[in-house]
Parts: C-alpha cells; sequence; structure tokens
C-alpha cells in the first residue's frame, strides 16, 4: 500500500496537533506499574508503542508479544525481571535481530532469572521474576540509552542501592536525564554520581495524584523539515501545545533546523515555526545525544541540497530498520549520493537531477522512515510513501495532520 501522491499548495500556514511524548508516556507506565499507587497519567501518547506496553502491563498472559515496540521490549525485559509471575517476551521479526544481550547480563548480575528462547542475545526471553539485588554495574555508554533507562527505572525496587557506571562515550545522554527526572517527578532518589556514573537508592516511588505527559518533540522533527523545505517565504506552521521548557533532549530540533532557516517562537498556544534567513555552508553535527532527529536533518539538508555531515549515529543501525542504509537507499531513488562512515556518521556526496518517475520510498516497518519522507514532496511533487500506517508506531495523527495543510 502507498499513499496518494503528495502536492503542498504554494503556500503554508496551518496548526498541527501532536501526541503527547512516547518516551515519557512509555518511563511513566513503567513507574506507575512498579509503584502500584492511585497515579491519574494525563495526555499519554497515543502511540501504538505506547498502547502495546500499557496492554502488556495489564495482561495475565504469560506470553507478550509487543511486536515491534523497541523500548517496550527493555523496560519490560527489566520490568518482569524485578516483578512477580514468568513471562515470555517476544516481538516482531525484526525484533528479533535487535539484541538485547547487554541488558540481559547486567540484569543477570543483579540476580535475574532470563533465557534466551531462540538466539543468544536476542529476543525472545523467558523470564522469571524475583527480587533483585543491588550493587555496582559497568555497561558501555556507547549501546542504547534504552537499556540504560530500563535499569533505572526499576531501580528504587532493589534490595540496596544500584551504582551504573558507563564506559565509553554516552550516547542519548538527554534520554537518561529525562528519566531521571522523572523518576525524581515521583520520589525516586537517583542522579548522576559522576559524569560517567548514576547511583540510586532502594527507596520506591512515591504516590503521585497526576502526571501530565509533554507534547511529544521527537515528533515535531517532521514539521520543521516541512517548513524547511516549503518554497513560501512566509510559511508557518504552530505546533499546538510545545512548550520550551520541557525534559526532552529532541527539543534541540530547534537548535539544529536554524542554520536551515527555521525559527522557533513560543506563545500561548504552542510553539510557532516561521522561515528565516538560511545560513551558508556545510551543515555539521554530532546527533549522538539526539539520533532520533537524523532522518528528518538527513532528508532536510538533502533535498534542499546542503553539503552535510552528521555523527554519533551508531545507535541507528540497530533500530526498527538499519537507518543509515535505509537513508542511502530511499535518497538515492531520488537521485540524491549520500556516504555512511564507520557505522556512525552519513555526509552528503552528489545530487543529480530527479527522475522521471519517482518511485515509492520504502519505509522498512521504520516510522521515522515516512514522518521524514514525507515533507520531501515539497521538492518532489507527487512523491509516494510506502506503508503509510507504519506512523502508528509513534503518531498516529500525522496523515490527518498533513492532509489539513494540503487542503
Amino acid at each position: 500500500m502507498v499513499t496518494d501522491p503528495l502536492y503542498f499548495p504554494s503556500t503554508l500556514r496551518g496548526s498541527v496537533d501532536l501526541s503527547g511524548s512516547k518516551s515519557l508516556s512509555n518511563r511513566a507506565l513503567i513507574i506507575a506499574a512498579l509503584a502500584d499507587g492511585d497515579y491519574t497519567l494525563q495526555g499519554l501518547s497515543q502511540a501504538e508503542d505506547t498502547r502495546l506496553l500499557a496492554q502488556a502491563l495489564q495482561t495475565s498472559a504469560a506470553q507478550v508479544d509487543i511486536r515491534g515496540a523497541g523500548t517496550a521490549m527493555r523496560f519490560l525485559t527489566a520490568y518482569y525481571a524485578a516483578s512477580g509471575g514468568a513471562h515470555c517476551l517476544t516481538g516482531s521479526e525484526r525484533m528479533k535481530q535487535r539484541p538485547i544481550g547487554p541488558l540481559v547480563e547486567a540484569l543477570r548480575s543483579l540476580g535475574a532469572d532470563i533465557d534466551y528462547t531462540e538466539k543468544e542475545g536476542f529476543p525472545p526471553l523467558r523470564i522469571r521474576g524475583r527480587q533483585l539485588r543491588g550493587g555496582c554495574l559497568h555497561l558501555s555508554g556507547s549501546v542504547s540509552s534504552q537499556y540504560v533507562s530500563a535499569l533505572l527505572l526499576i531501580a528504587p525496587y532493589l534490595s540496596s542501592s544500584l551504582r551504573l557506571r558507563l564506559e565509553g562515550t554516552i550516547v542519548s545522554r538527554p534520554y537518561i536525564n529525562m528519566t531521571l527526572a522523572l523518576m525524581r517527578h515521583f520520589g525516586a532518589q537517583a542522579g548522576w554520581e559522576a559524569e560517567d556514573t548514576l547511583i540510586v537508592a532502594p527507596a520506591p516511588y512515591q504516590s503521585t495524584a497526576r502526571y501530565r505527559v509533554e507534547i511529544d518533540w521527537s515528533s515535531a522533527a517532521c514539521w520543521y523539515e516541512t517548513v524547511a523545505l516549503a518554497t513560501d517565504p512566509a510559511a508557518r506552521l504552530l505546533l499546538r501545545g510545545l512548550r520550551e521548557e520541557t525534559w526532552q533532549g529532541d527539543a534541540r530540533v530547534q537548535d539544529y533546523f536554524l542554520p536551515l532557516g527555521v525559527k522557533t517562537t513560543f506563545c500561548a498556544e504552542g510553539a510557532v515555526l516561521e522561515k528565516t534567513e538560511m545560513q551558508s555552508g556545510a551543515i555539521v553535527f554530532d546527533l549522538s545525544g539526539q539520533p532520533d532527529l537524523a532522518q528528518s536533518l538527513v532528508v532536510a539538508c538533502a533535498a534542499l541540497q546542503r553539503p552535510f555531515r552528521f555523527t554519533g549515529l551508531q545507535t541507528l543501525r540497530i533500530k526498527e530498520t538499519d537507518r543509515l542504509a535505509a537513508l542511502a537507499r530511499e535518497l538515492d531513488k531520488l537521485g540524491i549520493t549520500v556516504a555512511v562512515e564507520n557505522d556512525e556518521s552519513i555526509r552528503s556526496v552528489t545530487y543529480a537531477s530527479a527522475p522521471a518517475h519517482l518511485q515509492p520510498v520504502a519505509t522498512y516497518e521504520d516510522h521515522r522512515m515516512a514522518l521524514a519522507f514525507a515533507p520531501c514532496a515539497l521538492r518532489f511533487p507527487g512523491l509516494q510513501i510506502a506503508e503509510p500506517a507504519v506512523v502508528n508506531k509513534s503518531y498516529p495523527g500525522f496523515w490527518e495532520a498533513l492532509q489539513s495543510l494540503l487542503k
């Protein structure tokens, strides 16, 4: 299935709605389940990933299938290990190819009872919950920050303090800081003991009556890209509900798109994106703190024929797809050649004329591929996106929001 050919009008004005933050929603759900308190979580993400996690936390079934929800896989592995009962945790075929060994080994060192049921180091997992001990752990900082967050979230329920030392380069540090901020909001004693060391005391989460999830900054990237690619010099979009004060590291999208001619101001209704002067020169950023923004930035720069180089992207190899390879493959369909270097960076190479007949953009079961390439129709009119429903993973209302701008 593909979308109808996408054609944008000559002017770009309007407002769009975003969902609640998937990242914050998933963390809040785990905290609420561990605390078993009387929490009211408001503004939860409508994303499929969040829905699957919520269902898993409520089911009594022995086998839990979280399909392609990577965050749910990591968080539930730790949650089930530290809770009662036995579970078999599985997912999609792609999920069975995504490594989880570092998290399993860390949990085993705390006393967890976890077995691989098919392939060593990969889901599915058989988990028998029990009381876990604390202690000192060493974990590579260059792997997914979700391993770190999964351990942090359960740490208040260990028998003693957890001291977690991250070795090497720490990727996605803002996501770790988000986890810590939310944990402290619910009463946990957690934080950085040193630049590379985290510590969490064995003090359960406290009952908090209400928590409202922030609007999702990660999903805002596709709208920043839309304004950047618009040919309308007075393009303006209101992203309803976004706030300047946030725990989300992906709010850095404001800084990353400023050189591409998008400025951000805030009003009572949310964030206003408007055209501003585009800066000259190559676009070069280290995205190790915000890797989920990479696809929108790469596609924006490519469509604008701007030279670019983005580094710190090693975690993109183990996402819903190999995102670096997928970007190179799909941009090639538009006459754009990029180079992937050292499994952690991507840069521009050449720009050629777009082919007379545009092939649909494949999405590889990856929501961010669809979100990144749909705005590209501003520069490649008639572009189509394959398997458009993949956006339900993080942003179910995306196509409705886009259609409101196409009218």
